[in-house]
């Protein structure tokens, strides 16, 4: 479904970015940790003179209890698409109407009309990707398209493995990788999710997001991760291989939104204008190594992310792959329970 304005909104957008082009002051942006461009920061800082400070979070589920527990100082922040619509319903979002900015122009259709934002009225496309497996093959060269290597792991990876301390991700890999459907009731099953986690996690060596550091320095030998993270892991260490599980792997999108209560609103649409260019969102995704969902963002992407095996899914797996959802508040509750007691 394509967007439009009529030709008085349009005016009115156009003064209202005019009125902001030379805006100054701050932009406090709560984003995933090394996730963010600094070679974009400094020319969005450079366009509008305003000085961007980013805080680090490390899951959907700490950027919402931080924000839900008030002053935090923040303006923007960067859900993923299964949090986002309980980010709106909770009214901790501004509609910032992002549909009607000036760039909105150049996002690809496919990501307008998403089921977590219909048409785009307060999120904007940051980066999306998969959740797969990395294994350097120089300790372990059998099949890596598989959640296996983490959910029962040959004895070659035993000890030596690294899974993303993030309960979506992780559950959705199990509950596929024993045969059920994400956001499943089934308590049969979930108790199966269980019981396999937990025998899993002693054959673990870590849950944590040094991926990008210790998987090509041999830290680790095998991560349930991010495709970004293995790609800059591979970029250092050729011997990393990227593995989507043929039972079932989570695609993602994380999208930037401005906080109902944040100080600096013009600067934070600002943002949100200047990243729906495609140079600036070919910027992110040069630094992170994912896929942005900015039209003409390729022709300003280096040359090693345009046939990246972590970028494009084999066409007999990509069936594979779906978009994590949010699931009813009572699934959400047994999986946190699950979750509680594999972290335990």
């Amino acid at each position: 479904m394509k967007w439009k304005t009529t030709a008085a909104t349009a005016v009115f957008a156009m003064f209202a970015f005019a009125g902001s082009a030379y805006a100054e002051g701050e932009l406090n942006i709560f984003n995933w940790g090394d996730y963010t461009s600094p070679e974009m920061i400094k020319k969005f800082e450079d366009t509008y003179k305003v000085k961007v400070t980013i805080t680090d979070y490390d899951s959907n589920d700490t950027a919402l209890a931080k924000v839900r527990a008030g002053g935090h100082g923040f303006d923007i922040v960067v859900p993923s698409a299964n949090y986002v619509p309980i980010w709106v319903k909770e009214g901790l979002l501004l509609e910032a109407r992002p549909d009607q900015m000036e760039n909105f122009k150049n996002v690809d259709e496919r990501w307008v009309n998403v089921p977590w934002d219909p048409g785009r009225h307060y999120t904007v496309p940051w980066q999306w990707g998969v959740t797969g497996i990395g294994v350097n093959t120089k300790v372990y060269d059998g099949d890596i398209n598989t959640s296996a290597i983490f959910l029962d792991p040959p004895k070659e990876l035993v000890g030596k493995i690294n899974v993303a301390p993030e309960m979506n991700d992780v559950l959705f890999a199990t509950i596929k990788y024993l045969g059920g459907d994400w956001c499943t009731d089934d308590k049969e099953l979930l108790k199966k999710v269980r019981d396999k986690l937990v025998e899993a996690k002693p054959k673990w060596l870590a849950m944590d997001y040094s991926v990008t550091e210790k998987l090509p320095a041999g830290d680790y030998s095998a991560v349930y991760y991010w495709n970004g993270a293995i790609m800059r892991s591979r970029i250092k260490n050729p011997d990393i291989k990227f593995g989507y599980p043929k039972e079932g792997f989570p695609f993602f999108m994380d999208s930037v939104a401005i906080l109902k209560d944040a100080k600096n609103v013009d600067n934070a649409k600002l943002f949100m204008n200047f990243i729906m260019d495609p140079e600036n969102a070919a910027m992110i995704s040069a630094f992170a190594k994912y896929a942005n969902g900015i039209k003409g963002s390729k022709t300003f992407m280096p040359a090693d992310m345009k046939d990246a095996p972590e970028l494009v899914v084999p066409p007999e797996l990509e069936k594979a792959g779906e978009f994590l959802t949010p699931c009813s508040p009572d699934v959400q509750q047994l999986y946190t329970r699950i979750w509680t007691d594999v972290q335990k």
